[in-house]
């Protein structure tokens, strides 16, 4: 069945269409004044850092380690999706900083600074990324991988400033705060395993 697919080759023209109308669902909207469909595109990147999809994929992630008999990988990634969490609301509550006025849809409820989204989506990418570097896979793959994750972050923090949910300092310090804990919670975790391994 393969070999079969890979015979199949679409002719020039239908690829050409596809094309042109891609560009013409891009395009139109900038032409016509409606920008509608690019904030429904941003409401959407928006969702993937969201606690509702952060927590069932932090589960699942943590599930499958457990499955593969990766209990020590598992309890990190818990870990830091437990502390993390709990750093972004105790951010929050200490600055309560107000979030701008006229959000492009339905107002979020809790405090601006620092952006949840951009500082839990950072976390959660860079836990991925950890996770794909210890793979088998290839080392090009994970790179790609590595950078496509961090660009997806990033769009999704860009996404909080045009959906006008956050101011773009709130998406920056996200982003920073994101990278400084990441750092701190690696050197902790091998400096807790280097005491474990000696006391053994």
């Amino acid at each position: 069945l393969k070999s079969k697919l890979q015979k199949i080759k679409l002719p020039k023209w239908i690829f050409l269409g596809l094309l042109y109308f891609a560009l013409f669902l891009l395009i139109q909207p900038i032409v016509s004044g409606n920008y509608f469909f690019y904030w429904y595109i941003f409401k959407i990147i928006t969702f993937f850092g969201s606690t509702t999809f952060l927590f069932p994929a932090y589960a699942v992630i943590v599930l499958l380690l457990i499955y593969k008999h990766r209990r020590a990988d598992a309890i990190n990634i818990g870990l830091l999706a437990i502390l993390s969490t709990a750093l972004m609301y105790l951010m929050k509550a200490l600055f309560a900083r107000h979030r701008p006025d006229l959000p492009l849809f339905k107002a979020a409820v809790t405090f601006s600074f620092p952006s949840g989204h951009a500082l839990s989506s950072f976390i959660f990418c860079s836990a991925v990324i950890w996770l794909v570097w210890k793979s088998a896979l290839s080392k090009p793959v994970k790179i790609i991988a590595a950078i496509l994750l961090v660009l997806f972050s990033l769009a999704i923090g860009i996404s909080r400033i045009v959906l006008r949910y956050h101011y773009a300092s709130d998406v920056l310090a996200g982003f920073c705060l994101g990278f400084a804990w990441v750092l701190l919670y690696v050197f902790l975790q091998r400096r807790m395993t280097r005491i474990f391994t000696k006391t053994q």
